[in-house]
């Protein structure tokens, strides 16, 4: 991490752990947090996307910066990601997340409503205007429904507080006329495609995978960051069995969920619905995958028993609903 870099290179798009009621587990939040610093993360992306920001309630974002901050200490960045789709309810947001001890924002273009560039470059500025943190903003248009344009992001980076983009459109030649123009930071947001990233000159990663091997991304990073491709490559091909078991066959929450669980790391893999756990034939992909796996520092599968029953189906929390 450099003086001008106030993100981290190795951040985790953090899952939020629950019980099996659905509701948050905050030890394992705890654990879990730590865990991923102690392997190598210098940044942490909680209320993220995998964290599932969609069915948090606002109060359980904002403990969720509190607790990350606490159990960082300072050896972690903490990020908080998701934001709204409303504008005024974003900037109500970030606002109490930077009061809860957040280092920077993340913040997502918005979502359903289907804004022109217009509208998506207004929401970007006013929610930077809000709030005193760095911002990275989300290109996600898989998601999102509309992307973030080349101009957009042009614009966008003019603004002060608007240091980064989290880049999961895999435009790699756009990635760089940005980079060649701008002096934006780019973080590779999608885990197949972080030493293509990197090597084009992406700052760093917010990965899903990063929650069950931080650690490969670690050296990754630092053989980059060094010049030697030999190891940061042979690093990314062990990984791909494993970021494939991640990201290929459920969305990345759920299948991060059901590997964590199954290697005794949370204490349920449960998701809140309309997420639900994988079925027979998914989960069996996924252990296909893990099957896969070896020399990746830091993870042993040896020991690793999933429980499909248990992360059948999800849940309905007590409190539900993200909106104020």
């Amino acid at each position: 991490m450099t003086k001008e870099n106030p993100f981290g290179q190795v951040l985790v798009a953090l899952i939020t752990p629950f019980t099996s009621e659905g509701e948050v587990d905050w030890a394992d939040v705890e654990k879990h947090i730590d865990s991923v610093i102690s392997s190598g993360a210098d940044g942490i992306v909680v209320t993220g996307t995998t964290g599932e920001t969609s069915t948090l309630t606002d109060p359980e974002k904002i403990k969720l910066v509190e607790v990350a901050k606490s159990v960082s200490g300072g050896r972690a960045k903490i990020i908080t990601g998701g934001g709204s789709n409303e504008t005024a309810h974003a900037i109500e947001l970030y606002k109490a997340s930077e009061k809860a001890g957040a280092d920077g924002v993340m913040i997502v273009t918005p979502y359903y409503n289907k804004p022109t560039q217009s509208g998506v470059l207004t929401h970007f500025r006013m929610i930077a205007d809000a709030t005193d943190l760095p911002v990275i903003l989300y290109d996600i248009p898989g998601r999102t429904g509309i992307p973030i344009t080349y101009e957009t992001i042009l614009r966008a980076a003019k603004h002060p507080n608007i240091l980064a983009v989290k880049d999961a459109k895999g435009d790699f030649s756009e990635v760089s006329r940005v980079l060649n123009q701008t002096d934006l930071m780019y973080f590779s947001g999608d885990d197949s495609n972080v030493l293509p990233h990197l090597s084009i000159g992406a700052s760093g990663l917010i990965g899903v995978t990063a929650n069950i091997a931080p650690a490969p991304y670690r050296v990754i990073v630092d053989a980059v960051n060094a010049g030697d491709l030999a190891t940061a490559t042979a690093a990314h091909q062990a990984l791909e069995p494993l970021v494939r078991a991640a990201m290929a066959h459920v969305p990345g929450t759920v299948a991060a969920k059901y590997i964590l669980h199954g290697l005794g790391r949370i204490s349920s893999p449960r998701v809140r619905l309309p997420l639900v756990g994988p079925e027979d034939a998914e989960a069996a992909l996924i252990e296909d995958e893990l099957a896969l796996v070896s020399g990746i520092e830091g993870l042993d599968l040896s020991n690793f028993r999933p429980d499909r029953n248990a992360a059948a189906g999800g849940a309905l929390p007590k409190i539900a609903g993200a909106t104020r």
